[in-house]
């Protein structure tokens, strides 16, 4: 006896089986490009899924490029700090993290930069204890 399913036609289920490949064969991160079809956000109290899932990733043999924490705490730097902006004062940057809704412990690293006017989110982030990445 063959078991099967008579939910859908054979056409329909390739098509469902191509818009989760993503999901099935890459990184746990979505390529939807429609908002309503994307995947339900983790319940209260559940981790979020994530592409890198042992935190820091394995220590690099050059010391010169940036770990995944670092890299993370850079990005979410540039996401809060518009780039028209620069080159900016610590107000103007403090103001520009606010806008783009930053969280408060941003916001309160901001405010501790030393005064003196910064060209580029990269002096930021040295200023802000960041080290500086060097590529090949």
């Amino acid at each position: 006896m063959e078991r099967s399913s008579d939910k859908h036609a054979p056409r329909v289920d390739e098509e469902l089986k191509h818009e989760t490949e993503s999901l099935t064969r890459g990184s746990p991160v979505e390529s939807r490009a429609e908002e309503s079809r994307e995947q339900e956000g983790p319940g209260d109290g559940e981790p979020a899924p994530d592409a890198l899932l042992t935190g820091e990733a394995a220590p690099s043999a050059n010391r010169d490029t940036l770990g995944h924490d670092e890299i993370e705490a850079r990005a979410e730097l540039a996401r809060h700090l518009q780039p028209r902006v620069f080159p900016a004062d610590r107000d103007t940057l403090v103001a520009s993290a606010r806008q783009s809704g930053a969280d408060e412990t941003l916001v309160a690293r901001l405010g501790q930069l030393p005064e003196g006017t910064f060209a580029h989110l990269e002096a930021v982030w040295e200023a802000l204890g960041g080290r500086v990445e060097y590529r090949a």
